[in-house]
């Protein structure tokens, strides 16, 4: 899925828009015990609650293609043959009506995922989706479909004990301490099947959300899809500054990342202002080509490039998940220093009488905790 996509199928969960029939869920306490299973009709509820139960289900598909959410394929012997494609399926095929095979969902997801100190609520929807063709504008042509999208969608949010506060008591006329037993919070997982992949249903794929970037839920993604979990952005972070500084040895200098860093920040800006849906990515290939133009050595570009495949399983990387776009942070063991990321280049690292020292321009005003002070 991409951008474009992504944000037509979060349309379709606003409360005044939606054309989903029924909401089913299931209320989970931290020993694994099942406090309750319910069926909601949508049309029956009333307008602040319909608002509350699409805002979590559209919760399931917040944050960013590629680092929230995650494509997960399914090969054609998947699609034929796994028992987890076929549940999804089959949840599909029913609309969730089938008992059983919601239980078995539930089943799952009980089974290998947990919140420390928060009980689980799982709410499972369904929505057949009669998606417009496009003029050539790129405006949806009224009343002409093209296709149907039938899709369910999954979301998993902590529930916990509500805090005490002051609250009107109409009766007494006045405030009194109160608090709601059990509130449930934003999803923390959830998933869409099938993906919505060229405007329509690609039943060889599903969008698997996290909340946390940096936690992928690899037990869950294994019960929900039968496949390993991918490495999260935190870990792909992690495993390029890893490879840089393996491959790179000596030759991993400051200029050198700092032209990484600069040249990634580039490709993320140029990617937005072209307004391109897909998910902005580059090659270790092409990583490889700053590393040689500012400097490294072409024999440790090589086995940076073969790194990459090794640790990535592939050629493509995901910028966003590399760098920290809006973050220049430095860090020794006596301080971390904050730098604009535009201003990163006036930055200098010196040696001087053989200690290292790091130099950054102080025009303008200088402030210590918020007191302004002189350069001696």
């Amino acid at each position: 899925m991409n951008q474009k996509e992504l944000n037509e199928i979060r349309r379709r969960l606003h409360p005044e828009k939606t054309t989903v029939g029924k909401i089913y869920g299931c209320f989970v306490n931290t020993a694994k015990n099942v406090i309750a299973r319910f069926e909601r009709s949508v049309g029956l509820m009333s307008e602040n609650e319909r608002e509350k139960y699409m805002a979590v289900l559209k919760g399931a598909l917040a944050g960013t293609l590629g680092k929230n959410l995650i494509a997960v394929p399914f090969s054609a012997r998947d699609a034929g043959e796994s028992e987890k494609h076929r549940l999804l399926s089959d949840l599909r095929r029913t609309s969730l009506a089938d008992e059983e095979l919601r239980e078995k969902l539930y089943g799952e997801i009980i089974g290998s995922f947990e919140i420390e100190d928060a009980n689980l609520l799982i709410l499972l929807a369904d929505d057949v989706y009669d998606v417009p063709k496009r003029n050539r504008s790129g405006e949806d042509a009224l009343d002409d479909s093209e296709t149907v999208y039938h899709y369910i969608l999954c979301a998993v949010c902590p529930v916990k004990d509500g805090k005490p506060a002051l609250g009107y008591d109409h009766t007494e006329k006045t405030f009194t301490l109160t608090s709601a037993d059990q509130l449930a919070g934003p999803p923390v997982t959830g998933f869409l099947f099938p993906s919505f992949d060229g405007r329509s249903a690609n039943i060889y794929s599903a969008l698997y959300f996290t909340k946390s970037a940096g936690d992928v839920h690899p037990e869950l993604m294994d019960a929900l899809f039968g496949t390993p979990a991918p490495m999260s952005s935190e870990e792909q972070k992690d495993a390029f500054c890893e490879v840089l500084a393996e491959t790179l040895d000596e030759e991993c200098s400051f200029s050198v990342v700092r032209a990484v860093h600069e040249e990634l920040r580039g490709r993320l800006s140029a990617h937005k202002e072209s307004r391109d849906p897909e998910i902005c990515e580059i090659t270790a290939a092409e990583v490889g080509n700053i590393l040689a133009d500012n400097g490294v050595d072409g024999e440790k570009v090589i086995a940076f490039r073969q790194k990459c495949t090794e640790k990535f399983g592939g050629d493509l990387l995901i910028p966003d998940n590399l760098i920290a776009r809006n973050r220049f942070k430095l860090e020794t063991a006596e301080a971390t220093i904050n730098v604009d990321p535009d201003a990163s280049v006036r930055v200098e690292t010196r040696i001087i009488d053989g200690r290292k020292y790091i130099l950054i321009p102080a025009d303008g005003d200088l402030e210590i905790n918020g007191m302004n002070v002189h350069v001696d």
